[in-house]
């Protein structure tokens, strides 16, 4: 069982720009393992649109997925950069800190930083 989650990829966001994001837990029905994932693109206008694209995909392979929150990310490809910072209206604001951990995972030879910033 834990290798279907362990497929699931705990970053997926766009290699450059700046992009709204979510960060997403992902449960085994009636409790059991958990982890959070943290989802971002250009392409979504509104965080929902994540949440809409990420949802079936995890239910397809058996999990829950709740919303813990959103912002955005701001990603410097070149300079190694990341930054989280902002809010969703729709789900409210994510931990970035968490965020920053999931993302320090991936991308191991970055700065990522995070503020509780609008802007």
């Amino acid at each position: 069982a834990g290798s279907a989650m362990a497929a699931v990829r705990d970053v997926e966001i766009d290699p450059e720009g700046t992009f709204k994001y979510i960060l997403v837990r992902l449960q085994r029905p009636g409790g059991g393992e958990q982890r959070d994932i943290v989802r971002g693109t250009k392409a979504a206008e509104f965080h929902n649109h994540i949440f809409e694209k990420v949802n079936p995909e995890m239910e397809k392979l058996g999990y829950e997925c709740k919303c813990l929150g959103g912002g955005k990310i701001e990603h410097n490809s070149k300079d190694k950069k990341i930054r989280v910072f902002g809010l969703s209206t729709g789900y409210g604001k994510a931990d970035h800190s968490v965020t920053a951990e999931i993302l320090k995972k991936e991308y191991t030879d970055y700065e990522i930083t995070w503020s509780d910033d609008k802007k």
